[in-house]
């Protein structure tokens, strides 16, 4: 059974790079904005509608950046093998989801929204000097990001 995950590279005009910091299952993640695809979706239209959802956010899709080339299970469920898409994105309006300053700076309704779902997260930007492949946590983010810094 596979995942298939799309994931967006949004780099603002101070060239930060945004990542979600996620609490999921138990375990805290940094990783690159983005979700499942859904059956009748398209990649692009998938990411656009997972930055709306996890931000209200309209952006657009730029260009291809990477697709998952190895095998790589899931960190959730070992009968999934995951495929990952990643896009440049660029936002097409102001950021309005409040950010933070440091990782996993869960506010009091975030906090809420764990307790009763077992899920949050919140955003922040990284400054560029500062980001490299031990910013997020997943092994095709790690890819992502280095490839991101070679560039």
């Amino acid at each position: 059974m596979f995942s298939i995950r799309v994931y967006g590279i949004l780099i603002n005009e101070l060239n930060q790079v945004l990542v979600s910091d996620e609490f999921i299952r138990g375990m805290q993640i940094t990783k690159f904005p983005g979700g499942g695809l859904e059956f009748g979706e398209g990649t692009r239209d998938c990411l656009r509608r997972e930055f709306m959802e996890e931000m209200n956010l309209k952006v657009e899709i730029g260009n291809h950046i990477y697709t998952t080339d190895f095998y790589q299970i899931s960190a959730f469920d070992n009968k999934k093998q995951i495929m990952s898409i990643y896009y440049f994105a660029k936002a097409l309006e102001e950021i309005t989801v409040p950010l933070r300053d440091k990782e996993f700076d869960f506010d009091e309704q975030q906090l809420k929204v764990y307790n009763e779902t077992g899920e949050t997260e919140t955003f922040r930007f990284v400054n560029w000097d500062n980001f490299s492949e031990a910013v997020v946590t997943l092994p095709i983010d790690k890819i992502v990001a280095g490839l991101l810094k070679d560039k």
